[in-house]
């Protein structure tokens, strides 16, 4: 029998994999508040964790607190949007991953420029360890810009979206 990299049996290298990355999912599932980063690896079995750096007076980071925890469907930015001087807001990337402005390749984008949205609904979604994680926007208002293209990648905090307050 063949030994991959990590000096597991090839068919049994996949499996532990497969597992590696389910154990890694219902950790950052079991999360409270955004993580930083998540590193895999199977040569040596490593799952490294980590979250945003605490502020230099001790508290614990925004987002962390039991009143802005994740929601079920998806991940929220650690932070309110930023206003701008016009009054627009900016909705941002809550991780790194590849940006989807739809559902599935064949449906229509969950929302355009011109439509209204509420606060807490899902405006795209950043797929990061092959996890669908729902954006939502975190004040309602109107589409006013969308800065990113469909399946591209995104960084942390990166600006995705402009809305203007609503009418």
């Amino acid at each position: 029998m063949t030994s991959g990299k990590a000096g597991v049996p090839m068919n049994e290298e996949q499996t532990v994999l497969d597992d590696l990355c389910r154990r890694a999912a219902d950790l950052i599932g079991a999360t409270r508040g955004p993580l930083k980063s998540v590193r895999l690896r199977v040569g040596e079995m490593s799952v490294e964790v980590e979250w945003p750096e605490a502020p230099a007076n001790g508290r614990e980071p925004v987002g962390t607190g039991a009143a802005r925890e994740p929601a079920e469907t998806g991940v929220r930015a650690e932070e309110p949007a930023p206003e701008r001087e016009d009054g627009a807001f900016v909705v941002n990337a809550p991780l790194v991953g590849t940006f989807y402005r739809a559902p599935s390749p064949d449906a229509g984008p969950f929302v355009e420029v011109g439509d209204k949205v509420e606060a807490g609904q899902q405006v795209a979604i950043v797929e990061a360890m092959k996890l669908m994680n729902a954006v939502t926007a975190e004040q309602g208002g109107r589409v006013v810009e969308v800065l990113v293209d469909d399946a591209t990648p995104v960084e942390y905090g990166q600006p995705l979206f402009v809305l203007a307050p609503s009418d």
